[in-house]
């Protein structure tokens, strides 16, 4: 802690009073790290944009939970709304998806309400592709990042992000053109979490989806409830099936 030393003359001696220093910025992955605890996490609300150089439109909106454990995202639990109304939820615990919605109906056997499928990250185009809740994730982000008054601004790439971010590892846009250049802006509280994140990168290499190829996608997530309780398990197993879809 740096002193300030204000002399006093009393009695001959010298008397040093210390005073505290204005407090530094937290640095954000050890504020992370500090909340890292099971049973605990982050909940998020997030839209997503699709451009192009005449229009741009809102094609999804997101709501949802990450579940802690002490290295980083344990579960997921994640509410998407796209721009039709359709609404789908999607489970991630471990290394397994539980997916249910309008996109399902009519299409599972009788009683079953949940796909179980492989992967235990983001789920579909148009979410974040940006967990902050992932502490190496975060680290690259903030280190090859500008810093300003409140946030940290930066561009990664697609590969990179892949090394270090499982979330972003088993996603869809991770198959897509490694070399995609993803601008970001980390919003941080004066606690050094992460209350905001943008991100805006041009699709290329889209599999699948050629009305997204060239379109530039923005996502912008709001992070509130740092360290709260959060419990997110898998759906009950009699709902569940991993039969091909009818």
């Amino acid at each position: 802690m740096r002193k300030m030393i204000t002399a006093l003359v009393a009695g001959g001696a010298l008397v040093v009073t210390a005073f505290p220093a204005h407090a530094a910025p937290m640095d954000p992955v050890l504020a992370l790290k500090a909340k890292l605890t099971p049973g605990h996490g982050v909940r998020f609300t997030e839209k997503a944009v699709l451009s192009d150089d005449k229009e741009e439109w809102e094609v999804q909106s997101r709501k949802g939970a990450f579940q802690f454990d002490k290295r980083g995202v344990a579960a997921s639990d994640v509410t998407i709304t796209t721009i039709d109304s359709e609404r789908q939820r999607a489970i991630g615990v471990d290394k397994t998806t539980y997916v249910s919605g309008s996109m399902l109906d009519g299409r599972l056997p009788e009683g079953k309400t949940w796909l179980k499928t492989r992967g235990g990250g983001l789920f579909g185009f148009y979410g974040q592709i940006i967990n902050p809740a992932e502490p190496k994730t975060l680290a690259a982000l903030i280190k090859g990042g500008t810093p300003g008054k409140s946030t940290v601004t930066g561009t990664i790439t697609f590969k990179e992000l892949e090394r270090v971010s499982p979330w972003f590892a088993a996603s869809t846009p991770s198959s897509w053109h490694d070399g995609t250049k993803v601008s970001y802006t980390l919003t941080l509280t004066s606690a050094g979490l992460v209350s905001g994140v943008r991100s805006s990168y041009t699709a290329t290499g889209v599999v699948g989806r050629g009305d997204v190829e060239g379109r530039t996608i923005t996502v912008d997530s709001r992070y509130t409830k740092w360290g709260g309780k959060v419990s997110i398990k898998a759906p009950d197993p009699r709902t569940v099936t991993s039969e091909p879809l009818s």
